[in-house]
């Protein structure tokens, strides 16, 4: 949902808390999805390294990213409780020590490793159990993330660096509604994340400071158009459901055409990206190859094409063949102008 809030179909099923594999899966468009395990080994290995030893090495980067001046910082692991793991125990634990160290108390914990956070999403509280961890300083919280993507001469994968702000973008609004809801001033939080993540191809580490305020406000709104949700059923027949219609032995018993039928009902914005995290992505997928959209290309070529509407709308444009509506002009010229230069080239276009 953050990393497409334009797809009305994700917005609902999240909405409605449907579960979006089973769903595909009865649908026939069953999507694996994820990292591999070798992936996530990596990362699970280089984040333990950062909060090993009370998070020793962590501690060093972030004294030379913020120039702290405190000779030493205290840590504080919020895994459990007392050995207790339930999301509502641990989240009411966080909001115990986190509060009590916003208020300026005692508490003995500056780095919180692993807090649980919770989210309203679409009127429901969601909880969320980062690989995050909340660092107070000069009366700040600073959401730091551990990611174990490769940062080489500077530079990491734009894709991997984007879904990793967003991540922490949710992680702050989490923050910002407890200390709201307990009468503290939400921007306690800071609107800088913090990146952790390893120099080339090496374990060492890098941390960067990243200003995610576009990616917040972004998120913020999606949020409260997740909570009207009532206005993405209003154009839709009284009759769309998703459900699976669970026979007594907890078959799954729709029909699949009828379920596909009803999904397609709400409108998707299908990307490439959506392949990395979304169970709907094979279907969506399947409905813009038959559309010929543009969006099987990715928004770098949808926004450029703004106002085409599919591919073979851009070739015919290109080849001179279609007459160009008037949001089209500017387009068609830029086509015709690409298509003579490939001609030129003895390209094909």
């Amino acid at each position: 949902m953050a990393a497409n809030p334009g797809c009305a179909r994700r917005t609902l099923l999240d909405a409605c808390g449907a579960n979006k594999d089973a769903i595909a899966t009865q649908a026939g468009f069953a999507w694996p999805f994820g990292q591999s395990p070798f992936a996530l080994a990596r990362g699970k290995s280089f984040e333990s390294g950062m909060t090993d030893q009370g998070g020793a090495r962590l501690l060093t980067l972030l004294r030379d990213l913020l120039d702290l001046p405190l000779p030493e910082v205290a840590y504080k692991p919020v895994e459990d409780v007392g050995g207790n793991t339930q999301r509502e125990v641990r989240y009411q634990h966080t909001c115990k020590i986190l509060l009590e160290a916003a208020r300026g108390g005692d508490w003995p914990g500056t780095l919180f490793d692993h807090p649980m956070l919770r989210l309203t999403v679409g009127g429901v509280p969601v909880y969320l159990e980062p690989d995050v961890i909340a660092f107070k300083i000069n009366d700040l919280f600073y959401v730091v993330e551990i990611k174990s993507f490769p940062v080489i001469d500077r530079q990491a994968d734009p894709d991997q660096v984007a879904s990793a702000i967003r991540q922490a973008s949710v992680y702050v609004i989490a923050l910002r509604e407890m200390l709201a809801a307990h009468g503290l001033d939400p921007a306690m939080v800071a609107s800088s994340v913090i990146l952790v993540t390893p120099k080339g191809f090496s374990n060492t580490p890098v941390a960067t400071l990243t200003d995610a305020r576009k990616q917040i406000a972004m998120l913020v709104r999606q949020l409260r158009r997740a909570d009207n949700v009532g206005d993405l059923l209003e154009f839709l027949p009284e009759d769309t459901t998703f459900d699976l219609r669970y026979d007594g032995l907890g078959v799954a018993t729709r029909n699949a055409a009828d379920l596909v039928d009803h999904l397609l009902r709400v409108e998707a914005r299908y990307r490439p990206a959506c392949t990395q995290y979304c169970e709907m992505a094979a279907l969506c997928r399947d409905e813009a190859v038959r559309a010929d959209s543009l969006d099987l290309y990715g928004t770098g070529v949808s926004d450029v094409f703004n106002g085409v509407d599919s591919a073979s709308t851009a070739r015919a444009l290109a080849a001179g063949n279609r007459l160009p509506s008037l949001d089209q002009r500017d387009v068609a010229w830029t086509l015709r102008h690409a298509q003579r230069l490939l001609d030129e080239l003895g390209g094909v276009a």
